[in-house]
């Protein structure tokens, strides 16, 4: 089968620069690393971890890129003429084992440091998966903070077969295809490449017959209840870190982190923006026009603000403070309040006589009573001209 282009590989275009070629095998490199992937899909996605890895050594080092850029895969090929793997070979793979370092890294350390490392026995040890858990608050929860119970899954060691994750009267026995090293080399070409033995997932040893209390894993899966303080001011998607609360690691190694994202419900009344709040107050059509004092509701009770005479529909009013004071604010944020007219529903003849006086006076009047009514009038016969 014919081979792929190696930019096509890797998602590049032929001008893609250094970085951005190293970035591209890295995300690739993770994609289908074989720690990644097993089980079904395990066999396609180890093809292609090999394939953007042959692709980053060629196209890492200045010299084969250039012969692969000028005559394809026949430039590189080692059985055709014209190819040379002497010292420009050589520092291709420290280029090529740096960047794979890195993302060895990536995948498995805890913080950004040295990902998986060896143990006693030669083991693989790596850094547990972190987990995720959704915790829904309310507005006045957010705005306050507010201490809160959680329950996790955990996992100790399993009773039955005191962790070995052999059946009780039975043992481990050494990995063939590693000899208990747990780890395997491939070759391809002229490079090397450590990778977690396939059948023994880095443990160094093979268990015939498991536990059937926890399967040969050595461990069972409980559950344990965790406090987390929510700080006042959080915001919706906001993650809170319980360090060493995810999972387990592999052969010993540390436990990944929990992450509490937080979540919170819709208000009857308020809607968050930032560290400011909006409501929405209904007026009558008589406070509005007559003006007066109202109060509007916050999240530490009421306050007051004075309507003037006249005030329309969709008029806002700004309360200084009265909003949320977030995480990293110094100082809380505002209310809006939005002013909705209501135009009174269901009349009575009494009530329909008395509008209908009213707004014969109003008509009398003349353009006082409706400002706004005259502009858009005006706007119309402008259009119409």
């Amino acid at each position: 089968m014919a081979k792929r282009d190696y930019y096509e590989i890797l998602g590049m275009a032929k001008n893609a620069s250094d970085e951005e070629i190293k970035k591209s095998y890295r995300k690739a490199a993770m994609k289908y690393h074989p720690d990644r992937n097993q089980g079904e899909g395990a066999k396609k996605a180890e093809e292609q971890f090999k394939e953007a890895k042959e692709a980053y050594e060629m196209l890492s080092n200045p010299q084969k890129r250039a012969a692969y850029d000028q005559h394809g895969h026949a430039g590189v090929d080692p059985n055709v003429g014209g190819f040379r793997p002497g010292g420009q070979g050589a520092e291709g793979f420290g280029g090529f084992a740096e960047a794979f370092g890195d993302i060895f890294g990536d995948i498995f350390s805890g913080n950004g440091g040295g990902g998986g490392r060896r143990g006693g026995g030669g083991q693989q040890v790596y850094r547990g998966a972190d987990l995720s858990y959704a915790m829904e608050i309310s507005l006045e929860e957010a705005a306050r903070g507010k201490e809160s119970q959680i329950r996790i899954p955990s996992w100790e060691g399993c009773a039955t077969c005191n962790g070995s994750g052999a059946k009780p009267g039975t043992s481990a026995k050494g990995c063939s295809t590693c000899n208990g090293a747990g780890t395997v080399h491939m070759r391809q070409g002229f490079f090397s490449v450590q990778q977690t033995c396939p059948h023994c997932q880095g443990s160094g040893k093979i268990i015939p017959d498991p536990c059937t209390a926890c399967n040969g894993q050595g461990k069972v899966k409980k559950s344990k209840t965790l406090e987390v303080k929510i700080p006042a001011g959080i915001n919706e998607g906001m993650r809170i870190r319980s360090a060493g609360n995810g999972e387990p690691g592999v052969n010993g190694g540390p436990a990944g982190d929990l992450y509490i994202e937080i979540r919170i419900k819709a208000h009857a009344l308020f809607e968050r923006d930032g560290d400011d709040l909006h409501c929405t107050m209904p007026v009558a059509m008589t406070m509005a026009a007559l003006g007066g004092a109202i109060d509007v509701p916050t999240l530490g009770g009421t306050a007051e603000i004075e309507l003037p005479e006249g005030t329309q529909h969709g008029k806002t009013f700004r309360l200084r403070g009265k909003g949320i004071k977030g995480v990293r604010s110094s100082y809380p944020g505002d209310l809006y309040c939005h002013i909705n007219v209501e135009t009174p529903v269901k009349l009575s003849e009494h009530q329909r006589k008395l509008l209908k006086e009213l707004d014969k006076s109003f008509r009398d009047g003349g353009e006082r009573h409706s400002p706004n009514a005259k502009s858009w009038t005006d706007k119309v016969k402008d259009l119409f001209k």
